[in-house]
C-alpha cells in the first residue's frame, strides 16, 4: 500500500501530460478528416425533401454554424466541449448530448460483457492449454481458437443469428430488449441477458482467441524461468505455483493487449450493433455517416477517445500493480 501511494501520483501526472496532447491532436485529426468527406447535412436534408432553394440551404447552414470556414468550427466546437455542449444534430433534430448518452450505456454494456467474457475463457482456455500442452485439450483448444481468430465475428453472429434465433428459436434475434414488455426483477434481467448473449460471443469470439493464444505462449515461457523451479522446489503447491507465480506473470503481457484492444472493441461493436440492431452508437454513428451528420460524429468520436484513453490509464495502473517495476520508470 505504501509503495503504491509512492508510484500513483507520479504515474498520473505523467499519464495527464500524455492525454491531453494525445486527446487534442485525436480530435483536429478526425474533424479535418470529416470535414474532407463531400456534402454536409443540410444537402442530405435538402435531397430527402426533394429539393430546397439556394436561399433556403444558405439559411440552414448559417443556422446550424456550416457557412463558417473550417478551423472557426473546430474553435466553435471546442469551445462548446468545455461548456460541457457538443451542438446540435440538423438530421435529429437533437442535442447531441441526448443523443450519444442516450446510445452510450448500450455499447458500454456490450464492450464490457465482450472483454469481460473474452478475458476470463480465454485465460481459463491458456491456462488449460498450457496444462495439458501437447495433448488432446491442448489440441482441442488450439484449434477452436483458431477458427475463432480466422472467422469474422459479423459472420460467427450471422450463423450464431441463424441457428439460434431463426432454427432453433431461443434466443432473440435483434435489440437489447423486448420492446413493450413491462419487466421487472429476474423477468427484466433475464431478458436483457438473452439479447445480449449473441451480440457478445460474436464481439468477443476474435479477442477470446487471441488471449487464449497469450495466455499459453506466455505461461509456457514462465514456467521454465528459475523462480519457478525454486517454488517447486520449496514444496509449494503445483496449483499454488501455477496461480500466484506463473499466471501472475503471464497476465502481464495480456493486460497490455487487452488495453490496445479496446479501440479494435469499439469498432468492431459498430459490426455487431448493426447485425442485431443493437442500438448503441456504433449503429447511430452509422446513421450521422449517411446523414453527413458531423456533429453526432465528432462527439462520438469525442466519447470513443475519452473511453481508449480512461482504459488504458486503467490498464497502466493494473499493468504497474502486477509488476511494480513498471511504475519507476
Amino acid at each position: 500500500m505504501q509503495q503504491a501511494r509512492h508510484w500513483l501520483p507520479s504515474l498520473l501526472v505523467k499519464t495527464l501530460f500524455q492525454v491531453v496532447p494525445t486527446f487534442v491532436g485525436i480530435l483536429l485529426i478526425m474533424f479535418v478528416i470529416l470535414k474532407a468527406i463531400p456534402g454536409d447535412a443540410v444537402d442530405v436534408l435538402a435531397g430527402e425533401s426533394g429539393g430546397a432553394s439556394a436561399a433556403s440551404m444558405a439559411l440552414m447552414r448559417e443556422q446550424y454554424g456550416l457557412n463558417l470556414p473550417a478551423w472557426q468550427q473546430f474553435l466553435h466546437w471546442g469551445g462548446h466541449i468545455l461548456q460541457g455542449n457538443l451542438g446540435y444534430s440538423p438530421r435529429f433534430n437533437t442535442p447531441v448530448n441526448t443523443l450519444i448518452l442516450s446510445r452510450l450505456p448500450a455499447t458500454l454494456m456490450l464492450m464490457l460483457a465482450a472483454q469481460f467474457f473474452a478475458l476470463i475463457i480465454g485465460v481459463l482456455f491458456g491456462v488449460i492449454m498450457a496444462l495439458f500442452v501437447g495433448r488432446w485439450p491442448d489440441r482441442l483448444l488450439s484449434l477452436t481458437s483458431l477458427l475463432l481468430y480466422s472467422l469474422p465475428g459479423f459472420w460467427i453472429g450471422l450463423m450464431l443469428l441463424v441457428l439460434f434465433s431463426v432454427h432453433l428459436g431461443w434466443l432473440p434475434s435483434s435489440g437489447n430488449m423486448t420492446i413493450g414488455s413491462d419487466l421487472h426483477g429476474w423477468a427484466y434481467i433475464s431478458d436483457r441477458i438473452s439479447h445480449a448473449i449473441l451480440p457478445v460471443f460474436s464481439l468477443a469470439s476474435f479477442f477470446l482467441a487471441i488471449y487464449a493464444r497469450l495466455t499459453r505462449a506466455a505461461m509456457l515461457e514462465i514456467t521454465h524461468q528459475d523462480f519457478v523451479r525454486t517454488a517447486h522446489a520449496k514444496g509449494l503447491s503445483p496449483l499454488r505455483v501455477t496461480l500466484v507465480h506463473v499466471l501472475r506473470c503471464a497476465l502481464i503481457p495480456l493486460v497490455t493487449v487487452s488495453g490496445m484492444h479496446i479501440a479494435t472493441l469499439l469498432s468492431g461493436a459498430a459490426v455487431v450493433e448493426t447485425v442485431f440492431s443493437w442500438p448503441g452508437l456504433g449503429r447511430l454513428a452509422l446513421d450521422a455517416v449517411m446523414a453527413r451528420d458531423v456533429n453526432i460524429l465528432l462527439g462520438i468520436l469525442l466519447f470513443s477517445s475519452l473511453l481508449v484513453l480512461i482504459a488504458n490509464f486503467v490498464v497502466d495502473l493494473i499493468h504497474a500493480w502486477l509488476d511494480p517495476r513498471v511504475a519507476r520508470h
